[in-house]
Order: C-alpha cells, then structure tokens, then sequence
C-alpha cells in the first residue's frame, strides 16, 4: 500500500468516532431542542452569547426599566425585548403583567387590562408579589400612571374604587383617585407570605388606567423604617395623595414623609406651591383671631393657633422642629406637636410663607382623620409643599 493511502486511511479512522458523534450518537450531545422547550429542558441549553452582568437598562423609548438578559432568556421569562443592552450581546427586558398574575422578577409593570387603553368595567383584579430571594427588604412602587374613581368628595372616603397591599410587615395600603407621580414603599423583611396588590372597582362608566412599576429593594438600599415615602432630591415636591384639581384628600391615611439629608446641608425649608396648595380642613381661628395652624416659631407679630384649636384638627400634618420641648411621645421622634391643619401652611401675616427646620431627619407626617364626617371638598384638597435643603452655615 502506498504511503498516501496509509495516510488516507488513518485520518478517516481518526474522523470515524467524530462522525459517530455528530450523527449516529446525537443524542450523546446535547443539542439544543428546536421545539418549545420544557421546564426541565431549560436547564441543559447551551447559552453561546451570555450576558457577563444582569443589571438594569433602559428601553429603547427610554419610558420603562428592564433587565438586561439574553433573548432566550428575556422570551422565556415571558419578557418583551425593548433594544439592546451590553455592547448587543443582550436585550433591553421589560416585564408587564396584569390581572390574576405572580411577580417573580425585581422590576416588574403592573397595567390594566386594555392598558395603554382605559378600563371601565366592574370587576377585581389582583397581582401576587413573590420576593425573589430572602435579601428583599421593600418593594417600591412607583405609580407612572394612577387614574381610579375619586372618594367620596364630602368624606374622603374611598368607595367607588380602592387599590389595597396587604402581606407586607407594613401597614395595609389603601387610596384611590388621581396618583400619578406618586411612589411608596412597603416593608416586606418578614413577610413569609407573598404580597398581594388588589384593585376593586365596584361601578361601570369611570375611566380607569394605571401603570405601575414594581421594584423589589435589598436590605443596603432601602429607605429608613417607617418611611411611606422617600424623596432623595435636595430640592422637591412632596403632595398628599390625590391631590388634583377637583381632587379630596383622603381619608384614614397616617404616614410619614422623609427626605434624604444632602451632603453639607444642615437644615430644610418648606413653602406651599402656590396659595391654594394647603387645603387640610376649614380654615381655624385663634383666640385671637389669626387664622392658619402657624409654624414653631411664637414671638413677634406671628401668633399661633391655640392648642385647643389644634386639638380639633382630625386632619393635620406634623412638621419638624428646633425645640426639643415640643417633641412628644405621641409624636414620635423629631415629630413636632405643633400641627398644621386649616387653610394656611403659616399663619396670614407672614410672607412669603415658609418654615425652616434643622432637625434632623427631614421628616412630616400625615394624619387624615377616618372621614366620619362631611366637610366642603374645597377646603381639603390636600397638601402640595415645595422644600430646599440648606447649606451648613461656615
């Protein structure tokens, strides 16, 4: 034989059990299958382009927040691919879910049915919140988009339609009527069952919508206890909820606004948004005369509600203050027991109205009262204040 045949001949032996392989012993290797894949085929697929980093993105419309994964993976998670992510190597998933659906991903948009259309159907629709893993802390939830029937406009009472979380180590949820650009955040640390959101609408011919954008937060990155709300900005806007045109503030509400403390600033300053931004009951009268609930500060030309007024005010916000005299057990701490309730955030005198705090940390709270009586609706609107933080003086 020559030596090119010998040649030949032990390259094809060399090539035999590759070919065996790929052919004859297919089912040796694992292929992936070109047909719908089973739960438990999806373990065994080969992942050739694998995202080095899960992290969030933002979608090609730059509306809504992703995870940046791979396509198999975004499609069966039943995610939505919105642009790539990771130099292209991934894709920008969204996740949507809407009635009677199960959470199991950290950012997650809860819509209503027809969404981006209006809904206006008589009916429940609940979503289940499963955390992720047990270093979830809070879930926030950011209401892009919160249209439901306004409350009672006499009592503030929520009747027509509610949106209701429970599950959590926090305090039930419950509001209703305008609330978009609102957040909140609830605590789950040792929630061991999941967290249901609920929306019950119980009359046809009110136009619904809501969009709302579900982040499960780790322990290192959560807001400070008791803190329904918290604004990381120097420089803001905070609002009751519901406060809108036309709109009540609700009733049986008690929470607590907080404000991060900026870096080198020392105190904060509040001012309403404009003149008919405080609206918290009728308006109230001292002793005296002076109509508002005043800030901390008595002397001068400024006189303050009297306490006995103060103690009418069902409906009222607490504010901070410098004196720790008027810092109360009922309060809590760095609450103020002076209130501010009425028509005016300061008493009618002052101008421009605003009030300095330097206690620390930057914190109100809202107290609305269960809404057992009947009040004009034009005189509780709610509460719309601006706040600055301040530079610590040299």
């Amino acid at each position: 034989m020559k030596a090119g045949t010998r040649s030949s001949g032990r390259q094809l032996s060399m090539l035999l059990p590759l070919l065996f392989l790929v052919f004859g012993g297919a089912r040796a290797w694992p292929w992936p299958s070109l047909s719908v894949p089973s739960s438990k085929a999806v373990g065994r697929v080969l992942n050739f382009f694998p995202v080095p980093v899960t992290e969030e993105c933002l979608s090609d419309d730059s509306r809504r927040t992703g995870l940046c994964l791979n396509t198999y993976e975004c499609r069966i998670q039943n995610g939505e691919s919105h642009g790539p992510c990771a130099l292209g190597f991934g894709v920008c998933c969204v996740f949507t879910l809407s009635c009677s659906a199960e959470v199991d991903n950290n950012v997650t948009y809860f819509v209503n049915p027809k969404f981006p259309g209006l809904l206006n159907d008589v009916g429940e629709c609940s979503l289940r919140v499963k955390k992720i893993s047990k270093d979830i802390s809070q879930m926030r939830l950011d209401f892009v988009n919160f249209n439901l029937a306004q409350p009672n406009r006499k009592t503030g009472v929520c009747e027509t339609d509610t949106f209701v979380v429970t599950g959590g180590a926090s305090k039930d949820l419950r509001i209703c009527g305008l609330n978009s650009g609102q957040h909140v955040y609830y605590d789950v640390d040792d929630a061991k069952d999941d967290i249901t959101i609920n929306i019950r609408l119980t009359k046809a011919n009110y136009n619904r919508m809501w969009e709302i954008k579900i982040t499960q937060i780790e322990f290192s990155q959560r807001a400070p206890d008791g803190c329904l709300q918290y604004f990381h900005d120097s420089v803001g806007t905070v609002q009751t909820m519901n406060f809108a045109i036309n709109g009540r503030h609700l009733a049986d509400q008690d929470y607590v606004i907080c404000i991060r403390q900026s870096e080198s600033m020392c105190s904060i300053v509040y001012e309403p948004c404009d003149e008919n931004s405080f609206k918290i009951g009728p308006p109230l009268y001292s002793d005296t005369g002076i109509e508002g609930s005043g800030d901390d500060n008595g002397g001068g030309g400024n006189p303050m509600v009297s306490m006995d007024s103060f103690r009418e005010c069902s409906d009222r916000v607490m504010m901070p203050c410098d004196s720790e005299e008027f810092i109360t057990p009922q309060g809590g701490p760095g609450i103020c027991d002076l209130l501010h309730c009425g028509s005016n955030f300061c008493s009618d005198k002052e101008t421009p109205c605003r009030i300095e705090s330097s206690t620390t940390p930057f914190v109100m709270r809202v107290q609305f009262g269960p809404g057992n009586r009947e009040e004009n609706p034009e005189d509780n609107l709610g509460m719309c204040i601006r706040y600055e933080q301040q530079q610590c003086s040299s």
